[in-house]
């Protein structure tokens, strides 16, 4: 038996030829959505080949247009969002659509990445010329055929037609003649006015294999005759002292037990069969490294920010003069924790290290790095190792990274045997490659006016790099500006995590505003109008951000909330709360609205705007900003992982909060309709989330709430 993801490009090509011999590819249609391709048994009918037309699409004769979707799919969307580009430019018939997960194809395809919210507008241009070329190819076909010039022939709906003699072929029935013709080298793409599928609600093409349990994702693959592993890896700043397997080999189903980089694998026949004997290793641990605590990390914050040197990241004007003249400063701190990915499918990936080379399957956001990676490893050229993607089941940059996916290798060499790595939640949360933890220092300079003329930030955070980001709003709105950093190297592993660094940066710098708009006696939207207003006409220094997009989303925002004016049932105002930021090349804004449900806030609804140029799929990028801000929100009040001598002290979701169904408050959703190039969608509605809500808090209770997560605050307790 092998219950494998969707036959690659190769075994579909196989099956077509196949065909001959009594096979055909059928299509089984599930309502209005893509189909899904099935190998039924026939023995009289002619065999359907398709025809390439490029790498991302091919069509048969009877008019199915395969489209290859070369990214990894982790949630976002992308399965569906990129057929859509070439379906469009194409004009196709969506529902005669199939949608074929790409294998990894570094010649075919330019990065196969999801992360950073950049595969859309990467691949825009070149999905749609991918389409608009066949489109080219199909009409020049038809008017061969028809022997009419190609101004007079259109497309519609997978046909080519010619209006005036009123004929019209299938773009099936075109395919094989336009496939001996020339690939056009330049190509007119479609006016967006004319978009007919870009834009609209479309239903994600894996809901029927989601809905009925079909094995798409990395855990439910398995290959006749594979062994399972799981491991136990040491904690920050151990390595491996002494190890007795003994009572684990003796066990039921165990094949062997290996040990490499201070890890130790148990392999065997099942994965409850390696969990049971993991569980009974006898293994000694000795002190490698520094072993922090997270009280180390609180006195290492304050040493950072009280250190007379840092990495100065931007400086403009005199700062050390608007300060001595401010007429009011306003200072603050913010802190962040620690945070795991927690992606609902922990890490797993297959390894089968053969003498001629290494196959993968599996979920990963990066299935080049996974094969160079392997590649390196075993010594062997990149091109002998192949890598097949399944659909994951989350990764917020978790799977970024390849350790899970070398550990797989690893696991596959030593064991001589395709070998499956699974990791168990408890694996995942200790496992490390968490969000840095990080604390902000905050100072603003106000004159008389209320004008900010001061600002400073440094950030000090632990494994983060750069933890600021330097020319984000408001630098080139205040004249006077002084932007540092300083990090702390640990044994604490870290990692990107969905929208990274700005998924607190923004909270700390959107709550400071507000404080700097209290302050100067400002309303807040106003307030950081009018230093937009500044950045536009009097900017100081470089100005990275679009001013005119930025306020766009503030003022949408402020107009569908009823921004300072919406009243509840009781007549009083509602507590609303404001936020704005630019991230992924993406704007957006939302408002907040918490009410005390006896004496306790609740949050009740927010409301958010976002520029992110074209919308591509309506359902999926609604999703994606109510995904972003359930997941900001959950994390600012509840996420926190500590740490005692290098071991982390929360194991599984007893013991670390997530959000719940009944605290996730409504969520309306808002695009700013524009023309311009899509930008990313997958982050940037979620940094902006936690100050939204905690600025409504604010309002609603008197309490600032200047760490995460919000619920273990003693300001957040007491009124709680």
């Amino acid at each position: 038996m092998q219950n494998s993801p969707k036959p690659g490009r190769r075994n579909f090509l196989k099956l077509a030829t196949a065909a001959s011999g009594g096979l055909l590819l059928g299509f089984n249609w599930v309502e209005s959505e893509a189909a899904t391709s099935v190998v039924v048994d026939i023995s009289t009918t002619v065999p359907a080949s398709d025809v390439d037309f490029n790498s991302y699409l091919s069509i048969n004769p009877q008019g199915i247009i395969t489209i290859f979707s070369p990214n990894p799919e982790v949630g976002q969307g992308i399965k569906t969002a990129f057929p859509i580009i070439v379906a469009e430019e194409l004009d196709a018939d969506w529902k005669k659509v199939v949608v074929e997960q790409a294998p990894l194809d570094t010649k075919k395809f330019e990065r196969q990445v999801a992360g950073g919210s950049g595969s859309i507008p990467h691949s825009w241009q070149r999905l749609r010329k991918a389409g608009a070329t066949a489109r080219q190819m199909l009409i020049e076909a038809a008017s061969k055929r028809w022997n009419v010039p190609l101004s007079e022939c259109t497309t519609e709906n997978g046909f080519v037609l010619h209006t005036s003699s009123n004929r019209r072929l299938g773009y099936g029935e075109l395919a094989a003649d336009a496939s001996k013709l020339a690939v056009p080298t330049d190509v007119k793409l479609k006016d967006t006015k004319d978009f007919k599928l870009i834009g609209t609600t479309v239903k994600n093409v894996d809901n029927p294999k989601i809905i009925t349990g079909k094995p798409i994702f990395g855990l439910d693959f398995y290959r006749e005759g594979m062994l399972f592993a799981m491991l136990q890896r040491p904690a920050f700043g151990y390595k491996l002292k002494s190890l007795d397997a003994k009572a684990a080999k003796a066990m039921s189903g165990i094949v062997d037990v290996v040990t490499f980089d201070n890890n130790v694998a148990v392999v065997g026949k099942s994965t409850w069969q390696v969990k049971k004997a993991k569980d009974a290793l006898k293994i000694e641990w000795e002190k490698a490294d520094v072993l922090e605590s997270t009280a180390d990390h609180n006195r290492l914050f304050k040493e950072m920010l009280d250190a007379s040197t840092a990495t100065v990241r931007r400086k403009d004007g005199n700062v050390e003069t608007a300060f001595k003249n401010a007429a009011k400063v306003v200072k603050a701190e913010y802190q962040c924790p620690f945070l795991p990915h927690n992606p609902l499918e922990p890490m797993n990936f297959f390894a089968h290290v053969r003498a001629d080379g290494a196959e993968l399957v599996g979920p990963t956001q990066t299935p080049e790095l996974a094969r160079n990676e392997t590649a390196k490893l075993l010594g062997i050229s990149p091109e002998k190792v192949t890598v097949q993607l399944t659909r994951m089941g989350g990764g917020f940059g978790r799977r970024l990274k390849a350790d899970y996916v070398i550990e797989a290798v690893q696991v596959s060499k030593l064991a001589n045997a395709p070998v499956k790595v699974i990791w168990s939640r408890e694996d995942d949360m200790t496992g490390g490659s968490y969000r840095p933890a990080v604390r902000y220092r905050f100072e603003a300079a106000l004159d008389a006016q209320g004008n900010m003329i001061g600002y400073k930030l440094r950030g000090a955070s632990i494994n983060a790099g750069n933890s600021t980001r330097e020319d984000n709003f408001p630098a080139g709105a205040v004249d006077n500006v002084l932007i540092d950093s300083v990090d702390h190297k640990s044994p604490i592993t870290t990692g990107p995590w969905r929208a990274p660094i700005t998924n607190f940066l923004a909270y700390a710098e959107q709550a400071f505003v507000d404080e700097v708009a209290q302050a100067a006696g400002k309303d807040p939207v106003q307030f950081r109008l009018e230093l937009l207003d500044k950045a536009k006409q009097k900017p100081t220094g470089a100005v990275k951000y679009d001013v005119d997009r930025m306020k766009g989303v503030i003022e949408l925002a402020a107009e569908k909330s009823g921004w300072g004016k919406k009243k509840g049932a009781d007549g009083k105002l509602i507590a609303q709360g404001f936020s704005v930021y630019f991230s992924h090349r993406s704007y957006v804004a939302q408002v907040g609205e918490v009410v005390l449900q006896k004496g306790k806030p609740v949050i009740q609804k927010v409301y958010s705007a976002a520029d992110c140029g074209v919308v591509i799929n309506k359902s999926g990028a609604e999703q994606q900003v109510r995904g972003c801000i359930v997941d900001g929100i959950g994390h600012a009040m509840y996420g926190n992982i500590t740490f005692k001598d290098g071991i982390p002290e929360q194991k599984n979701f007893n013991d670390y909060r997530l959000i719940r169904l009944n605290e996730i408050p409504e969520v309306e959703v808002h695009f700013v309709q524009n023309d311009i190039d899509p930008t990313g969608l997958g982050e940037p509605s979620l940094p902006p989330a936690g100050a939204a809500v905690a600025n409504a808090i604010y309002k609603a209770t008197g309490k600032r709430l200047r760490s995460q997560p919000f619920a273990l605050q003693e300001e957040f307790k007491a009124i709680s």
